[in-house]
C-alpha cells in the first residue's frame, strides 16, 4: 500500500504545472502593470512641469531616439515607453503560456499560442511597412 502512495500522479502533477504557470504569468501582468503606469505618470509630472498639456497631444514615436529622449527626461519618451510597456503586457502572457504548454507537450495550445504570435507581429510588420 505505501508503495502506491509514492508514485505521482500525472493529472495532479500536470494541475500543479499549470497552476505555477498561471502564477508566474500573474506575476507578470501585475508587474508590467506597475511599470507601465509608473512610467506613465512620470511622463505627465515631466509634462506638467515643462508647462505642456497632457491634451495638446504629443510627438509621433520615434524608437531610435527614444533611449536619447529618456536620457533627457524628455516627457513623450516616458509616456511612449509607458504605452508601449501596456502593449507588451498581453504579448508576453502569450510568451510565457506557450513557453509553458511546449514544457507540457501541449501541441495544439502551443500552435495557438504561436499563431496569435504570429497574427501579432503580422499586424505590427503591417503597421511599420504603411506609409501616412
Amino acid at each position: 500500500m505505501s508503495a502506491s502512495r509514492n508514485v505521482p500522479d500525472p493529472q495532479a502533477a500536470a494541475a500543479a504545472r499549470a497552476l505555477a504557470a498561471e502564477r508566474v504569468i500573474g506575476r507578470l501582468l501585475i508587474s508590467v502593470t506597475y511599470v507601465s503606469v509608473g512610467l506613465l505618470a512620470i511622463g505627465v509630472v515631466l509634462m506638467v512641469a515643462d508647462g505642456i498639456s497632457p491634451t495638446s497631444g504629443g510627438p509621433p514615436l520615434d524608437l531610435p531616439t527614444l533611449g536619447a529622449q529618456l536620457v533627457a527626461l524628455e516627457p513623450a519618451a516616458f509616456l511612449w515607453l509607458g504605452v508601449l510597456t501596456v502593449i507588451a503586457a498581453p504579448i508576453g502572457r502569450v510568451i510565457v503560456a506557450a513557453v509553458a504548454y511546449a514544457r507540457e507537450s501541449d501541441r495544439l495550445m502551443l500552435a495557438v499560442s504561436i499563431a496569435i504570435l504570429v497574427v501579432i507581429a503580422v499586424g505590427v510588420i503591417s503597421s511599420l511597412t504603411v506609409k501616412a
